[in-house]
């Protein structure tokens, strides 16, 4: 994985709901952590169109971020409209 413990922290910290580094389990900072693991395999396979394995996770990842979306979606909208509009996820 291309992102390191400091990199996860400073995701963890701008847009978990606690603002801490501990913030781990909260639902925006993990789909800021899957967007910024989507984004990495998006330009990875812009560059090797057949690497089918990556294709294969890079649509998991997305599935996990919807399902996430979704929870945050029917739990709080105005956390779920915060967090699409920071990360500008288009829905």
């Amino acid at each position: 994985m291309h992102l390191t413990t400091e990199a996860k922290k400073a995701i963890f910290e701008k847009f978990g709901t606690a603002k801490s580094t501990t913030d781990t389990g909260s639902a925006e900072s993990q789909i800021a952590l899957f967007t910024e693991r989507i984004n990495h395999i998006t330009g990875h396979l812009k560059i090797n169109k057949k690497d089918f394995s990556a294709e294969l996770s890079l649509v998991k990842l997305v599935g996990k971020r919807r399902s996430l979306l979704n929870y945050l979606m029917r739990k709080d909208v105005f956390r779920y409209r915060a967090i699409i509009k920071e990360l500008e996820i288009r829905k």
